[in-house]
């Protein structure tokens, strides 16, 4: 599989990561989220090199990630906004949030909190059923093959209707 096919690949992950699977990209993506809308505002935040930031903003704005907007006309700025698909991916970033506070935070303690403006307290974000409401975990999901997937291709590809998904930790 090369990098530059993986939007043709019949496989969700696969597809979203040739939109999304750069650093550089979810960082622009978390500074989104965090109300970052203008190039110099992501330069100044990220370091990143200007051809670098304006190629990866350019990719969200093809993929209809983010829209361009003017917000100055002499001479003309703009600023990128999250579209309804890019807004859609905030439970990825949240989900990357939650693996990093569990696993990558030093001894102070989480580096941000989230709070949920409904109720006003601190959360931990968690993946739930869509049907039942309940907690989902790895070890309680089945994956099948959908209409789209087509034939496997790849000798790794599950040739069984259902694949049991496990954990990497023993129960």
């Amino acid at each position: 599989m090369q990098w530059d096919e993986l939007d043709q690949q019949p496989c969700s992950v696969a597809r979203t990561l040739s939109v999304i699977g750069d650093r550089w990209t979810l960082l622009i993506l978390r500074d989104c989220f965090m109300k970052v809308r203008r190039f110099d505002d992501f330069h100044t935040r990220l370091k990143i090199g200007r051809p670098i930031l304006a190629d990866r903003l350019q990719k969200l704005v093809d993929n209809f990630v983010l829209t361009k907007m003017a917000y100055q006309t002499n001479p003309a700025r703009y600023e990128y906004r999250l579209t309804q698909k890019g807004l859609e991916l905030h439970p990825v970033i949240m989900s990357i949030v939650h693996w990093g506070d569990v696993h990558m935070v030093t001894k102070k303690g989480r580096p941000v909190l989230h709070r949920h403006t409904c109720c006003g307290k601190h959360f931990d974000p968690v993946q739930v059923c869509s049907e039942c409401g309940e907690v989902l975990t790895a070890k309680e999901i089945v994956v099948e093959r959908g209409p789209g997937a087509g034939v496997a291709t790849h000798p790794s590809s599950p040739q069984r209707k259902a694949v049991r998904v496990s954990s990497a930790k023993s129960s």
